[in-house]
């Protein structure tokens, strides 16, 4: 008989799949609005204010159907191999390419935008370290609020005018600088805690080859 949880597994079309796949096709349209809101052609000029509000909330609906596809999967035990290969792809695809276009219409730092990305590839890294050596390493507190924070600062940076005279470019600058720190400190705690992890797994084998017994008994 065929294993029916296996077969869930494997499959693609269900309903966080689709959100995902809509968060993928969404990103082109984030850097194609961005990039005209940075535009120097004349006839654009006046709709520049316009494009810049379009992609920060067009990165927001993106950034909700991250959300949502994870707490559907959860919920209604719809997690899947394909699915949990292509949700943190799209995730550094997204926050990446909008680092990249943001630093390029000279609204962020290019050393905040390296520190950035270089930080998603270690911690890309020492995920796939983790899971090839078959330990775990949870998300810490610190990830989350960085991943929060870095949310909220880029559609502010893409918006990139006050409104209702609150600063919203500023706004937006102190929340990357925040996430910047944030995550140069939880790349820090995941290391540790990686190398912990595989402290406690050597030192299980050692105890195992020293006592062979313990294993049968």
């Amino acid at each position: 008989m065929p294993n029916h949880a296996n077969i869930s597994e494997l499959q693609i079309d269900n309903l966080p799949n689709r959100l995902t796949i809509f968060r993928v096709l969404l990103i082109p349209f984030v850097l194609v609005t961005l990039m005209l809101s940075g535009s120097q052609i004349d006839f654009m000029q006046n709709f520049r204010s316009q494009f810049g509000w379009l992609a920060a909330w067009i990165f927001v609906l993106a950034s909700m159907t991250d959300f949502f596809d994870g707490w559907i999967a959860r919920k209604k035990n719809l997690v899947t191999v394909f699915g949990s290969f292509l949700d943190p792809i799209a995730d550094k695809f997204l926050i990446v390419s909008s680092l990249i276009m943001l630093q390029s219409l000279d609204r962020i730092p290019v050393l905040i935008v390296i520190i950035l990305v270089l930080r998603e590839m270690y911690i890309t890294s020492l995920r796939l370290l983790a899971i090839n050596q078959g330990v775990s390493v949870p998300v810490v507190e610190m990830g989350k609020w960085k991943t929060a924070t870095q949310m909220l600062g880029i559609p502010l940076l893409m918006a990139n005018e006050s409104w209702l005279e609150i600063p919203i470019p500023f706004i937006g600058t102190l929340l990357i600088y925040l996430a910047c720190i944030l995550s140069l400190w939880s790349a820090i705690h995941y290391t540790y805690n990686m190398i912990q992890k595989l402290k406690q797994k050597k030192e299980l084998k050692k105890e195992k080859k020293e006592d062979p017994q313990g294993e049968s008994s």
